[in-house]
C-alpha cells in the first residue's frame, strides 16, 4: 500500500491547453490529475487522446454526466464513443496513456473494460449521491469490486458532521484496501484534509482559480481546496497516522485564519499536528466528531462558545465566571474547556486605545452572544463601565447584569444610550463578515448610528479588514481596529494550550 493518499488536481479548463497551463503551475504540489472532459469545449473533446503527451503528469479520464454532478449531457452512446476514442491507440511509453479511467458503478462496457486492462489503465468504479449520505460503506465498496483490479469510489453530501464522522468510523477497517472516498460540501471538508484517516488512495483538489466553479445542488461548494493551500497551510504530505489532530468548529465557518495561524506554530515548534475545519450546525455532533477522531483540542465559535459547555468534563475558572468556552483540550483527565478570548482581547484592546485601564471609560458592547460574553468580562476586569446593545434584549441583560453593566436594545430607539457609551465601541456580532459591499442594514449592526469622530472603534471581525461599519466609522475620523490582533492573542493561549497537551499525550 501506498504511503499516503496522492493528490489529485481536477482539471476542469474549457481548452485542453488551459489545463495543461494549470498542470504546469500546480506541478509541485501534486501526485496525479483528473482530465474532466465535460467540462471541456465540444471541439476540445475531440482532441482528449493527446492529453496525457501534454503534461507527462498521471492522468484520470473522467466524463461525468449530469445525474453524477457533471456536465455531459449527449447521452450514453457519445460518451461510450468518448471514452473508446481516449482509450484507444495505446503507446508503448504508458506515460502518453491514460492512467485511470473513472467509470461509473452502473455504467459497463466490456470492450472498454478490456481495452482498459490490456493496457494498463487503472480502472476506478465510481458511485455519486449528490444529495444524500451513503450507509454501510464497507458493504458497498466491497460490490463494487468486481474484478479486482479496480479501485471503488465513493462520493457523497452528508447532511450533518455527524454523517462525516460515520464515514470515518466505517473506514477504519479499510486499511488493507484501496478506495477513494470524499464527503462533499462545506461539511465534508475534513474528508479532504484528512484523507489518510479514511485511507482514501487520493484527494481531490481544484486550482484556487477555479474553485469557484465546483459546486454541488443550488450552487453550494463541492467543498474541494486547492493544491497549493493543502501543501503550505496543512503540510498534507507530511501527515501519517501519528499526526495529533486538532481543529476548530462552529457554523457556517465560512471564514477563519487559525488554521493558517495554529499550523504556522505547528511548523515552527516541530509538531506532528494538523489543525483544520470542521464546521458543525450543532455543538453535540462537532463534540461527537472531536472525540471519535481522537482530536487532542479544538477551537470554539459562533455560535457554540455557550452550548458546547455542558458536554465537556470540566471548564477554566474564567469559563465558569464568563459562560462561554472558545477552546477544549483533551487532558487524561478528560476534555476541559478554557477561554482565551478574554486575555486576547484585553491585551488587544489596551494596545488599540493606549489605556492600560478603562477606569472612566464608557463602553459600548454591541451584540450578546458568546464572543460578547467574555469581551464583558475583560471589560469588566479592566474597570470599564459598559452597556450591552442586542437586538434581543434578554440576552442582553443576562450578560450585564453578570457585572452591574447596564443593557439596551439594539436599534434607533437607542440611539441616546449608545452616545452615552460611545467612548469605545466594540462589535461583537458577525455581522459584516465577509462583506466586501458597501454597509447597508444587513452587514452593518449600527447602520442607524452617525459616528461624530470621537469614538474608538474596534470590530472582532478581521475578515474583511474593514468592515462595513469600521468603513463609515473611519471616514467620520474616528480611530477604528479589526479584530486581528485579538485572534492573534488569543491564539497565542490556545496554542499554549495544545502544546502542553501535546506534548503530555
Amino acid at each position: 500500500m501506498q504511503q499516503r493518499p496522492l493528490v489529485c488536481l481536477c482539471l476542469t479548463g474549457k481548452t485542453l491547453e488551459e489545463d495543461a497551463e494549470l498542470v504546469n503551475r500546480y506541478r509541485h504540489y501534486i501526485d496525479l490529475v483528473e482530465l474532466r472532459v465535460d467540462f471541456l469545449e465540444e471541439e476540445e473533446r475531440l482532441f482528449i487522446r493527446e492529453f496525457p503527451s501534454m503534461i507527462q503528469v498521471p492522468c484520470i479520464l473522467t466524463i461525468r454526466r449530469v445525474s453524477d454532478g457533471g456536465h455531459y449531457e449527449e447521452g450514453e452512446a457519445a460518451r461510450t464513443i468518448l471514452f473508446a476514442r481516449a482509450l484507444s491507440f495505446a503507446e508503448a511509453d504508458v506515460k502518453k496513456n491514460f492512467a485511470y479511467v473513472d467509470f461509473e458503478e452502473d455504467f459497463h462496457v466490456p470492450s472498454l473494460q478490456d481495452a482498459a486492462l490490456a493496457f494498463g489503465t487503472k480502472i476506478i468504479r465510481s458511485f455519486h449521491d449528490m444529495h444524500n449520505p451513503v450507509k454501510n460503506l464497507r458493504k458497498r465498496l466491497d460490490s463494487m469490486r468486481t474484478t479486482g483490479f479496480e479501485i471503488p469510489k465513493i462520493a457523497c453530501l452528508p447532511h450533518s458532521l455527524a454523517d462525516v464522522t460515520e464515514m470515518f468510523k466505517e473506514a477504519q477497517g479499510l486499511s488493507k484496501t484501496e478506495q477513494i472516498l470524499c464527503a462533499m460540501g462545506p461539511l465534508g471538508f475534513p474528508t479532504r484534509i484528512l484523507a489518510s484517516r479514511l485511507h482514501s488512495y487520493l484527494t481531490y483538489t481544484t486550482a484556487a482559480e477555479l474553485i469557484s466553479g465546483m459546486t454541488v445542488n443550488n450552487g453550494m461548494s463541492i467543498g474541494h481546496i486547492d493544491p497549493k493551500t493543502l501543501s503550505d497551510i496543512y503540510h498534507f504530505s507530511l501527515l501519517d497516522d501519528k499526526t495529533a489532530g486538532f481543529g476548530i468548529t462552529g457554523w457556517p465557518l465560512k471564514v477563519t485564519s487559525s488554521p493558517k495561524m495554529h499550523n504556522k506554530k505547528f511548523e515552527v515548534n516541530g509538531m506532528n499536528a494538523v489543525y483544520g475545519p470542521f464546521p458543525s450546525e450543532s455543538a453535540e455532533d462537532a463534540f461527537t466528531f472531536a472525540k471519535s477522531l481522537d482530536l487532542k483540542g479544538f477551537s470554539v465559535t459562533i455560535p457554540h462558545k455557550e452550548n458546547i459547555i455542558p458536554l465537556l468534563d470540566d471548564v477554566s475558572e474564567n469559563v465558569k465566571k464568563i459562560g462561554a468556552c472558545n477552546t477544549v483540550v483533551h487532558l487524561q483527565t478528560g476534555w476541559k474547556g478554557y477561554n482565551t478570548d478574554a486575555p486576547g482581547f484585553s491585551k488587544a484592546l489596551q494596545e488599540f486605545t493606549g489605556l492600560q485601564s478603562l477606569s472612566g471609560k464608557k463602553v459600548a458592547i454591541i451584540g450578546a452572544g458568546g464572543a460578547s460574553r467574555a469581551i464583558a468580562y475583560a471589560i469588566h476586569e479592566l474597570g470599564g463601565e459598559a452597556c450591552v446593545f442586542n437586538r434581543t434584549i434578554s440576552r442582553a441583560r443576562v450578560i450585564a447584569e453578570q457585572y452591574g453593566f447596564t443593557y439596551a436594545t439594539l436599534g434607533p430607539e437607542s440611539l441616546e444610550k449608545i452616545h452615552e457609551y460611545s467612548d469605545i465601541i466594540v462589535q461583537t456580532t458577525s455581522k459584516g463578515m465577509g462583506a466586501v459591499t458597501e454597509p447597508n442594514q444587513d452587514n452593518d449592526p449600527l447602520y442607524f448610528y452617525d459616528f461624530d469622530g470621537t469614538e474608538m472603534l474596534y470590530d472582532i471581525i478581521y475578515a474583511p479588514e474593514v468592515t462595513p461599519v469600521m468603513k463609515r466609522a473611519s471616514v467620520a475620523g474616528c480611530k477604528v481596529h479589526n479584530g486581528l490582533t485579538m485572534l492573534q492573542y488569543q491564539g497565542d493561549e490556545q496554542f499554549a494550550l495544545y502544546k502542553e497537551v501535546y506534548e503530555n499525550a
